[in-house]
């Protein structure tokens, strides 16, 4: 047996829980096409009835899959989406997990990432860190980040925190594979300040030096740096440069490689995204969602410090 197909039968049994006779749907693109064969064998080994989907490799994390890979989504016990750009934000995996099915998203997995780092971690030490901080930021109404003199608040009144521990054996339950997270959808309009990304962002992958971003009223007013024409897509319109996630990493196994799956849960750094929400509680439906990795924050919800220079002090 090859490692991928060792690591993915581990995968489906204790992150996902399958059962012996449980439909598994595998939803790939031609980019990871060899990953999603990996499962479908360990699936197979697993005793599941087991299907295949591979798709034309999406133009945007949160572009909608084909009708037909969606209608599959909500009719499967479990998905689990080894693809290049992501399904978490998309309608198809909300209709899925309304219908009762367990999700794992895994955008931008590789072949190295699916055998080490935070694939390797403790997901039970996950699991219990992730719930500490999602009480957290459920019971918050303001969050502020600083870091390198600038700082930016965010309005999270009234709206729900959500895990992402990598562990997904309930029905409706969703989240990243590899993962150890928990996020927040913002009030859209209440963001307002200065920030800076220096660990990575999605559509320029790993940093080489920061990015400085203005936002106020909830929306990216600015984004300057190496590379900040690559997220033309953000300043395009209001609802794409909607501040739509405040997000924690959760994950001590987790490294930082510029591959925004793995990224964002990296233990102790914070992350901003722009663009959809609709998934986890907020409204905005933008035509993206992209993430920006802050390395070493300084993290207060409400006057509680939470984390200092990167250093979780829950």
């Amino acid at each position: 047996m090859n490692q991928l197909v060792k690591t993915a039968e581990g995968v489906l049994s204790s992150c996902l829980a399958v059962k012996k006779g449980e439909e598994v749907l595998i939803v790939t693109d031609n980019t990871r096409k060899e990953i999603g064969e990996a499962i479908y064998e360990a699936a197979g080994n697993l005793g599941c009835e087991r299907l295949l989907m591979v798709m034309n490799e999406r133009e945007l994390s949160g572009q909608e899959p084909p009708k037909a890979v969606a209608a599959a989504m909500k009719s499967a016990d479990v998905v689990i989406a080894p693809t290049a750009q992501s399904l978490t934000h998309t309608n198809a995996r909300i209709e899925a997990a309304k219908a009762g099915t367990r999700v794992a998203t895994m955008p931008g997995i590789s072949e190295e990432m699916f055998s080490q780092g935070a694939m390797t971690a403790d997901y039970s030490k996950v699991e219990k860190l992730t719930a500490v901080v999602t009480e957290m930021l459920s019971k918050a109404s303001v969050a502020r980040i600083e870091k390198d003199g600038h700082t930016l608040t965010i309005s999270i009144k009234g709206r729900d925190g959500v895990p992402s521990p990598g562990v997904y054996r309930e029905p409706g339950k969703c989240g990243n594979l590899p993962s150890g997270e928990a996020y927040i959808a913002p009030l859209e309009d209440g963001s307002e300040g200065e920030m800076i990304v220096d660990g990575s962002m999605v559509g320029i992958g790993k940093l080489d030096s920061p990015l400085h971003m203005v936002i106020s009223g909830g929306k990216l007013r600015s984004v300057t740096g190496e590379k900040s024409e690559n997220l033309d897509v953000l300043l395009k319109n209001e609802t794409n440069g909607t501040l739509c996630e405040l997000g924690i990493g959760t994950n001590e196994a987790a490294v930082l490689n510029g591959i925004i799956l793995e990224d964002e849960k990296v233990y102790g750094t914070v992350h901003i995204a722009f663009g959809t929400n609709t998934s986890f509680g907020g409204v905005n439906k933008a035509e993206c969602h992209m993430d920006g990795i802050i390395l070493r924050p300084t993290l207060y919800l409400d006057e509680i410090k939470v984390i200092e220079d990167g250093v979780f002090l829950v």
